[in-house]
């Protein structure tokens, strides 16, 4: 069964004389990037600052939606765009009812990234100067996420034991133009963390209702 990680959100209105606050409606913060290259562990320092700041969060994390929801699929270029398109829908669909989707997933294909962006058109209020698709890259040089892989599963794929493994086997394509861009090599994972929140205080997403 698919476990969803709500948090609870401060229920005081501050909508403006037009009706819309930009901290009213729901985003998606699109976690890309290789293997190893931080996703999961910068999503979850940024889902403990928005908790802390009131917001209702859903975390899907690569690994558990392949786990609950996509179990049986390879690592085809077919089935990771089925992957992708199942993760994306679910957040486009928690977006539009007011939740935070924040999503750790490689994600490597960029046109089905942009499908998934094209998927959240209609999460946004009508006159919200944000989009609901904040796409966030993670942008960790192939040699640096080797170093950290503990698995060694980067070894595996050199190795042929692993085939179609992104970075080694199979293409990486990195956004061409993104809303935030994180180089995790040279900062901490607060620091990471912290342009994410500076890029939603800057569009007034920052704060829950």
């Amino acid at each position: 069964m698919f476990v969803y990680r709500f948090y609870s959100m401060n229920p005081q209105s501050n909508t403006s004389d037009s009706g819309f606050d930009p901290r009213g409606h729901g985003f998606s913060l699109w976690f890309t990037g290789l293997s190893g290259a931080g996703k999961s562990t910068i999503a979850e320092a940024v889902t403990s600052q928005l908790r802390e700041r009131g917001h209702r969060v859903e975390v899907l994390d690569g690994d558990e939606v392949r786990e609950h929801l996509s179990r049986g699929l390879t690592f085809s270029k077919e089935d990771r765009d089925i992957n992708v398109r199942r993760i994306g829908w679910i957040a486009s669909v928690l977006a539009r009812n007011g939740v935070v989707a924040i999503t750790a997933a490689i994600s490597p294909y960029r046109a089905t990234r942009n499908e998934v962006r094209a998927m959240h058109d209609g999460a946004a209020p009508p006159n919200a100067t944000q989009a609901a698709f904040i796409e966030i890259h993670i942008a960790t040089p192939l040699e640096v996420c080797e170093d950290r892989d503990v698995k060694g599963l980067y070894a595996k794929a050199r190795s042929g034991e692993i085939p179609e493994f992104t970075g080694i086997s199979d293409p990486y394509e990195a956004p061409e133009k993104c809303e935030i861009t994180i180089p995790t090599q040279n900062q901490s994972i607060e620091e990471s963390a912290a342009m994410v929140l500076a890029y939603l205080d800057e569009h007034g997403l920052s704060q829950a209702l």
